[in-house]
């Protein structure tokens, strides 16, 4: 069967807009859930926490990957007996820019703990692990969609924006890149 000129200059115009749709596409980070493997690759068992090796309980980890080697990824830290005591109780290993609240959070390795401002709302503080210095507070709130209670829970970004689940609380986070 033969085909017209025109018809046949549209079907090659599509296929080219379609390569080019893919591979446009294929440039922007995929985020998904983290296994339970590429999570233990990523999560240290002691988080280095102001010159203290603070024990992680990786059974509460969570995280995300955009499948290129780039991780968002917290654990739950076993503080008892150590100075981050009663301030922190999270580690938060990021490897890409995240925007959280109206702050920043450079690639890097942070600790972050919260404390109940109301029946609604927890008040999210985060630190610089190494040095235990402030960089952002944020606030969480009560997660209406789902009653689970979890440790930790990393969504992965949709458009670049998605959510941490602290407890029954939730904040957002958005992927700067």
């Amino acid at each position: 069967m033969q085909t017209s000129k025109p018809l046949r200059a549209f079907v090659a115009a599509a296929l080219v807009l379609a390569a080019c749709a893919g591979a446009a596409a294929g440039t922007r980070a995929r985020w998904r859930g983290a296994t339970a493997q590429e999570l233990k690759g990523v999560i240290p068992a002691r988080a280095p926490v102001n010159k203290e090796n603070i024990e992680t309980e990786l059974r509460t980890a969570s995280g995300v990957t955009d499948g290129r080697g780039r991780f968002i990824a917290g654990v739950v830290m076993i503080t008892a007996g150590y100075s981050a005591e009663g301030k922190y109780s999270h580690y938060l290993l990021t490897q890409v820019p995240l925007r959280v609240g109206d702050f920043q959070l450079a690639p890097g390795q942070y600790v972050f703990g919260y404390r109940r401002t109301g029946d609604e709302t927890i008040r999210v503080s985060f630190y610089r692990a190494a040095t235990g210095e402030a960089v952002g507070e944020t606030d969480a709130h009560r997660n209406r969609k789902s009653s689970l209670v979890r440790s930790l829970l990393i969504n992965p970004p949709v458009g670049g924006k998605a959510n941490m689940q602290v407890g029954r609380f939730i904040f957002e986070y958005r992927v700067n890149e």
